[in-house]
This record gives structure tokens, C-alpha cells and sequence, in this order.
């Protein structure tokens, strides 16, 4: 799954044609960052849900190696639409209830990068996970999982930047949630992520460590905090099997609100970038929405 990562491929794309001293990573990471925060360990009871994305990211530069502007005149608007289908089960696996989920985002990606422009819209790499585990005790809930990101989105080698990555991705995870009697919250979700070679442009992105958190208080049916992520590259980028470095990073952080209603939950989050490196820097909005059926 990818509708804001594929925004540092697109403009790593075009940097590498407009300024080849800032060749700038293909693509970080296909996870999009900052997707979880409240009770990001707590997977739900036995069952099937329905949790609903709809993020909006805009960025106006591009930064270097060192976290400086390019000299580029950027415009990047990215929104996207996600279902995720999550199936929670009552088989036990080490004391931990057994699931399952599937994500399909749908992306509408509209930029301006120096002289390139593009607008498109259709399928992103669809996200599955066949074996989520989560464990529930008083005040903590865990779980751990490995998401396998499949290359089914729309791609394109000839054009700056396309829907899909052209690669596959696994990302093995542990996420948290630690919840006071009192209602204070701390919630992570630690990720790692592996990239396949884009065969089209013997391209492969480097691994790299990241994570979305949340620190929140609940009153009553309302939940207040302040949450984002953290990304980090931890090897080099290679094209043509020769490392060429390009490690990105990205740090963010914003508020957040949380509303629970009839049984269902409304999120609403913004964060902004407010480092990064080899990447778009700018800001990213969230609507979540989460039912069972």
C-alpha cells in the first residue's frame, strides 16, 4: 500500500532529471506514515470491521541529503482512499487471538515539480496481512503482524511518477498501547521495512526503521493527544546492484481528537513534517473511521 510514499518516488523521479547532485531515493517506504496512533496495540474483539482512511498530503519542497531546501519549484497533492478489511478471530496462537486484514487504497495524485506535471488517479499496491497476533491484558494491549504490500498498483515506467511502486514489500511489525484507569494513553506501532528490486528500473530502495505514535488522554466518549511518526533509512539505496546512498528520514508530529459514537470511532489528525531528508517535506492530513460489522 503506498499513497503517500509513492510521493518521494515521483519526485525522486524528477530530481534525479532536474539536478542530478540531488538524486533523491526512488521510494522509502510503501507504509504510509502516520496512518495509526490511538490504541494502535488494541486490536478489537472477535469479529469483522471495517476501518476507513481518507488522507490528504501536501508538500511545497523537496529537501537534500541534508535536510535543506532544493532549489525546485514543487506542488504535490496526494489523497487517497483506503478500506481496510480487518477479521478478528477466537483461535488462539499462543495466547493471542488470530487475524487477519486487507487494505485497498484508491489514490488521486495531482503535481507541479519544476517543468512536470502529472495528474492521475487509480488502484494502489493493495496492503494483506495473514497472521495478525494480539494479546489483551488490564492496562496494556500488543500485537505483532507481517504486512506483505503486493505491486498491483498502476505503473508506468515512462511517465515521472505512477500510482504503483512496481515492487513487492514486507514489513514485519509490534505495536502497543498502554492505557491508565485514568484514560492517559501511549500507543506506538514499530515497523521494518524490506523492498524487492523495480525490476523496470533496477532500482531498490534501502530498509528502514519507522514508527507512528500517540500520546492522548480520553474523557469520557473524546480522546485529545498528539501523535506522528518517525522514519528512518538504515541502508543505502542501489541501482544496478551498486549502493548510492540516498537514506531518507522524516519526522512529524500534530494533534489529534478521537470520538466514539454507537459503538464506532471518528478520528481526525494533521501532522506536520517538520524535518526531512531526500524527501517531500509538508503536511498530512487523516480521517478515520472505524465500524464492525
Amino acid at each position: 500500500m503506498n499513497w503517500k510514499m509513492l510521493m518521494a518516488a515521483a519526485l525522486a523521479a524528477v530530481t534525479s532529471i532536474v539536478s542530478p547532485s540531488a538524486d533523491a531515493t526512488e521510494a522509502n517506504s510503501q507504509y504510509p506514515n502516520g496512518a495509526e496512533g490511538f490504541m494502535a496495540g488494541a486490536v478489537p474483539p472477535p469479529g469483522l470491521y471495517l476501518i476507513n482512511y481518507v488522507n490528504y498530503y501536501h508538500a511545497g519542497r523537496i529537501n537534500d541529503n541534508s535536510g535543506n531546501k532544493l532549489p525546485i519549484p514543487v506542488r504535490l497533492d496526494a489523497v487517497a482512499e483506503v478500506p481496510r478489511i480487518i477479521y478478528v478471530s477466537d483461535v488462539k496462537i499462543l495466547g493471542a487471538n488470530w487475524g487477519a486484514h486487507i487494505l485497498v487504497p484508491v489514490v488521486n495524485l495531482d503535481y507541479d515539480i519544476g517543468p512536470f506535471s502529472a495528474r492521475q488517479f487509480g488502484l494502489g499496491d493493495i496492503t494483506i496481512n495473514p497472521a495478525i497476533l494480539s494479546w489483551h491484558f488490564p492496562n496494556l494491549h500488543v500485537a505483532t503482524g507481517l504486512d506483505i504490500i503486493l505491486p498491483t498498483g498502476r505503473y508506468d515506467r515512462t511517465k515521472p511518477v505512477s500510482i504503483g511502486t512496481n515492487y513487492w514489500g514486507i514489513e514485519p511489525l509490534v505495536a502497543a498501547t498502554y492505557l491508565s484507569d485514568g484514560g492517559f494513553e501511549v500507543s506506538a506501532k514499530l515497523m521494518y521495512a524490506f523492498n524487492t528490486k523495480n525490476n523496470d528500473t533496477n532500482y531498490r530502495s534501502g530498509q528502514a526503521f519507522h514508527a507512528d505514535y500517540m500520546v492522548a488522554q480520553h474523557l469520557g466518549d473524546w480522546a485529545l493527544g498528539v501523535g506522528g511518526y518517525w522514519f528512518q533509512q538504515t541502508t543505502d539505496d542501489t541501482r544496478n546492484g551498486i549502493d548510492i546512498g540516498n537514506r531518507g528520514m522524516a519526522f512529524a508530529a500534530g494533534p489529534a481528537v478521537k470520538y466514539d459514537f454507537n459503538g464506532m470511532s471518528l478520528i481526525g489528525k494533521w501532522q506536520h513534517e517538520f524535518t526531512t531528508e531526500n524527501r517531500p517535506q509538508g503536511d498530512n492530513y487523516w480521517i478515520k473511521f472505524i465500524m464492525r460489522f
